[in-house]
């Protein structure tokens, strides 16, 4: 009988064809992960520190800065710890954990948009029966029951892809583990296991995104009933906002997961901008147009001592 060798650690190769840049990506890596710390982290404490932003649509994104605190975190750190020239070796423990907690915090976030686009359709189809319907114990349901599917889907996919032998090779072609770069590693037959996790990885974020597209096509209806041109332009600003991030986020999806070829430099550069610049530009889209969270905000860094005291 053949003896087969079991993986009990793997070497992140990192991104494709950027041999010689480790510095620079360092540099740039590093500028956004730490905006993406501080910008959702200011998002999170103004919405904390502020009574007035305590509100179902405040409370949702509050929990959307609080994971944009921890999706980039799954990654980023061991990818600035490789840069600068230390190990690459990952245990096996470490890339399973990996791969859960992406798709974990990942598919949270796009159940946690399809909410926010539901409570955005309650406030401006149903206004007067809004607090009925948004109750702060629906409110817990739904964030609670964000976490629960997201946290099933993350189980499911990462049982999927780790129920395979890994036997060697053990380098990684990516900056992180994930489903297709693993799946090529494993000493098995993977073509039906690739079918059900393309299946399953595209159908959710595609089911969500219906949702929220149906959400929002009776939002414009009822917007455009709005007599008031000051009404229209406040709930076009606050579904704007929203709308722009759903599309940051659901976009690299579809760019990653549903490509016929995969193609690694391409797939690895828009993870990146997956990973660390929606969640560091989350922050400015749902602030800049907001004159509550910017009002805030500057409470909070008046606190914090980085912006002096309004005469």
């Amino acid at each position: 009988m053949r003896n087969v060798s079991v993986v009990t650690e793997f070497v992140l190769l990192g991104i494709p064809h950027t041999e010689g840049l480790e510095t620079i990506l360092f540099l740039l890596f590093l500028a956004f992960y730490v905006f993406t710390l501080l910008g959702n982290l200011l998002i999170f404490l103004a919405i904390v520190s502020s009574p007035r932003l305590h509100t179902p649509m405040y409370f949702f994104l509050c929990k959307l800065s609080i994971f944009d605190i921890f999706f980039p975190s799954v990654s980023s750190p061991k990818m600035l710890f490789y840069l600068v020239g230390n190990s690459r070796v990952i245990s096996y423990s470490g890339c399973v954990s990996q791969l859960f907690f992406y798709h974990f915090l990942g598919c949270t976030e796009c159940f946690l948009y399809t909410v926010m686009a539901y409570d955005r359709f309650v406030a401006i189809c149903f206004p007067l029966r809004y607090s009925t319907i948004m109750s702060h114990r629906v409110c817990a349901i739904l964030a609670l029951g964000t976490s629960f599917c997201g946290c099933i889907q993350a189980i499911f996919l990462t049982v999927l892809t780790f129920q395979l032998p890994y036997c060697g090779p053990n380098e990684v072609d990516y900056y992180f583990c994930d489903i297709p770069v693993m799946l090529k590693l494993a000493c098995a037959d993977t073509s039906s296991l690739e079918l059900v996790g393309l299946v399953s990885v595209g159908l959710m974020p595609l089911s969500c995104f219906l949702l929220i597209l149906a959400s929002y096509s009776c939002i414009v209806g009822s917007i455009l009933r709005i007599r008031s041109a000051e009404g229209r332009r406040r709930a076009f600003s606050t579904c704007s906002a929203h709308l722009t991030a759903i599309l940051l986020s659901f976009m690299p999806v579809v760019l990653i997961y549903l490509q016929p070829i995969p193609n690694p430099w391409l797939n690895a550069t828009v993870q990146v901008l997956n990973n660390l610049v929606t969640p560091m530009l989350n922050p400015l889209i749902y602030s800049l147009r907001n004159k509550e969270v910017k009002s805030s905000l500057r409470r909070v860094l008046h606190r914090l001592g980085f912006l002096p005291e309004e005469s």
